[in-house]
């Protein structure tokens, strides 16, 4: 602003808004306001030093501006309120994850039951053979963990695809690691096995008379 002011120091670049934007030239001046930036000794925050601090502050300040209203903020909670956005989609998308993983155990426990019971002379017989427990359960769910695994294939590009267009919103972004979803397609078998082991467990161990009386 035509101004010549004396240079007293030069920090690194930081941000002093989201990471969606380019980190931008800044100035800090003394005498152009009443605003004050205030380092506090770390870790007083939930004592009672910053409070004593801060009361001590507020009281010089209306001593020096009797007509202006004493207002503070911590940068820390600035921060924060810059990405109460993702925050929320944050809390929003857990739930949702979850409630989807319920319905889809859900589902996926439904047809198991049907198939089982549709398979329950295949299963006696495979016992009055002489099958075992293990190699029943694993008949029973081999085919449903194929269809899991063909759906994450099928899932993975997509979800890939959207996370990337989402951090192309972001100047400043993480990238996308393959073990997210090497770790993800790991849960979901495990989570298709939990689901798939109590209803193929409990066919396998049945008496395979009931299952061939009628027979």
């Amino acid at each position: 602003n035509g101004k010549t002011l004396p240079i007293v120091g030069v920090m690194k670049d930081f941000h002093d808004q989201s990471a969606r934007s380019e980190i931008g030239a800044m100035v800090f001046a003394g005498g152009t306001g009443n605003t004050f930036h205030i380092k506090l000794r770390p870790g007083g925050r939930e004592g009672n030093v910053w409070p004593a601090a801060i009361s001590k502050i507020e009281k010089l300040y209306n001593q020096q501006y009797p007509e202006a209203a004493f207002n503070y903020s911590f940068v820390d909670d600035k921060i924060a309120s810059l990405y109460q956005s993702e925050r929320n989609t944050s809390r929003l998308l857990m739930w949702a994850t979850g409630l989807m993983v319920t319905i889809s155990c859900l589902g996926l426990l439904g047809l198991v039951i049907y198939t089982t019971n549709r398979r329950k002379k295949e299963i006696g017989v495979r016992k009055v053979l002489g099958a075992t427990v293990p190699a029943i359960v694993s008949t029973l769910s081999r085919d449903f963990i194929k269809l899991v695994v063909l759906a994450f294939v099928i899932a993975a590009p997509a979800a890939w695809w959207a996370v990337h267009k989402w951090l192309e919103n972001y100047v400043y972004r993480t990238t996308i690691s393959w073990w997210v979803f090497a770790l993800t397609a790991m849960l979901i078998v495990l989570f298709s096995v939990i689901t798939l082991g109590f209803q193929t467990i409990r066919a396998a161990v049945a008496n395979p008379v009931e299952s061939l009386r009628s027979e």
